[in-house]
């Protein structure tokens, strides 16, 4: 049975209290619209239906767990995985609160197409209307629901770590519980604790440094190599690109432990080569002391990244407009003024928004400080911190989370990443041509 629709402010309050109170009822009871509501209806009963389960993950996400000393282990709260579950329930209640909406606006549009044209839509033609309007929706669905639970969900719970005390030897589950700390890991890092703010402080500036000092050598580096080969018409300049391109194509991993075994500090090649000339006296440790193991990895991250560059750089200047180089050369300017003036503007205006993501890929080079370093050298807050000389944030949330099993410090630098980088991803993202234009 229907009820009476009329064009008036009653009408029009009857479907929105109605489309509120239950899902898809609006559809069935003014609209005849039964498929479409019926959809809604069994969306709410599936909820409805699910709130057994619902409930108490919410409640585990609130509490983490009750302690229960008494209980055998296996049997006990597990607090990470009641905050997991409890976030990846929130992630459903998020959606069929916006399915919700979307059946409230659908009332709300049925209504006001009927308002103008005097008539309902039939059954086939508001199925039809669905399918035309809503394919997109249908479509992406799929994407976005997998996005949400294997993306946005893990986000979430690493960032909800951060406010809690999930630590070695205290608060490891299942055999003892976590408890929310709100903003005391924060605190803690940032100036509450003196040896944890000094290493952040330390690490923080120097993961900046190693980012910038990485970015910049290599693609300077790849730049003057690109700019010599070409314009210094060089012979047998495809072997010179082949052999430079060598490091790029080999695996970073094994690159990086072959030069740690080559810069060791008593037997590495390198020391034992230098000395054989006469060039050193004694060993040089490349990996010893903090300033050494900081110049070495930007210098052998050179040598593993320039290739990139190089070529990026070769592809750019063959798109360079050449009778601006002959004009120039007319005019009687140097090799150096039409690289300062010409090739450098017009290289670096193109590659601007790789350089960008470069430096952010940097941020976040684990291999090349990892596997390079080895775990040298050891500094003074080492021993409590577990970072060394080398580290940059990544490596040490790897240290704190595999040695230490400080899971809340690692997560409140994972959230610092985050900060740091997000901006980066945006500036990138607002370039391309797909957001200024709205298309690929």
């Amino acid at each position: 049975m229907t009820l009476t629709l009329n064009n008036n402010g009653q009408s029009k309050k009857a479907i929105l209290i109605t489309s509120l109170i239950f899902m898809g009822a609006a559809h069935i009871l003014f609209f005849k619209q039964y498929i479409k509501g019926a959809f809604f209806a069994l969306v709410q009963i599936a909820m409805l239906a699910c709130l057994p389960i619902i409930i108490p993950a919410i409640r585990g996400l609130i509490t983490l767990g009750e302690h229960q000393p008494d209980l055998p282990v296996r049997f006990r709260d597990h607090s990470m995985f009641m905050l997991i579950d409890g976030v990846a329930i929130l992630a459903v209640v998020g959606i069929f609160f916006c399915v919700y909406f979307i059946s409230v606006k659908s009332a709300q549009k049925t209504y006001r197409d009927f308002c103008e044209n005097g008539r309902l839509s039939s059954n086939k033609a508001s199925i039809k209307e669905v399918f035309n309007q809503s394919f997109a929706i249908f479509g992406l669905a799929p994407s976005v629901l997998l996005v949400i639970f294997f993306v946005v969900v893990p986000l979430v719970f690493a960032a909800l770590v951060a406010f809690t005390n999930y630590s070695s030897p205290h608060h490891i589950p299942p055999g003892n519980t976590v408890d929310w700390v709100g903003m005391d890991n924060f605190v803690s890092l940032f100036g509450g604790h003196a040896v944890w703010t000094t290493a952040l402080a330390s690490i923080a500036v120097w993961t900046l440094g190693w980012a910038a000092a990485a970015t910049i050598t290599c693609y300077f580096g790849g730049m003057i190599m690109a700019v010599i080969m070409k314009d210094f018409k060089i012979k047998f300049a495809p072997i010179f690109r082949s052999i430079f391109i060598l490091p790029y194509a080999v695996p970073a991993v094994i690159s990086m432990l072959v030069w740690r075994n080559l810069l060791n500090g008593h037997f590495g090649a390198v020391n034992r080569t230098l000395q054989h000339f006469g060039i050193v006296d004694g060993m040089i440790p490349w990996l010893g002391t903090e300033a050494m193991v900081r110049f070495t990895v930007v210098m052998v991250n050179l040598w593993a990244g320039f290739p990139y560059f190089m070529l990026l750089t070769m592809g750019t200047m063959t798109a360079i407009n050449q009778d601006l180089f002959e004009a120039a050369r007319i005019d009687g300017a140097s090799r150096w003024r039409l690289f300062r003036h010409i090739t450098f503007p017009l290289v670096t205006y193109q590659t601007m928004p790789l350089i960008i993501m470069s430096f952010t890929h940097n941020i976040n080079n684990f291999g090349a400080i990892f596997f390079l370093t080895g775990g040298q050298p050891a500094v003074a807050h080492s021993p409590i911190s577990g970072a060394t000389g080398a580290d940059i944030l990544i490596t040490w949330i790897f240290r704190l989370t595999m040695e230490l099993l400080q899971y809340h410090y690692a997560s409140v630098l994972a959230v610092m990443i985050f900060m740091i980088l997000a901006p980066f991803a945006i500036a990138i993202f607002i370039r391309t041509k797909s957001f200024r234009e709205g298309e690929l």
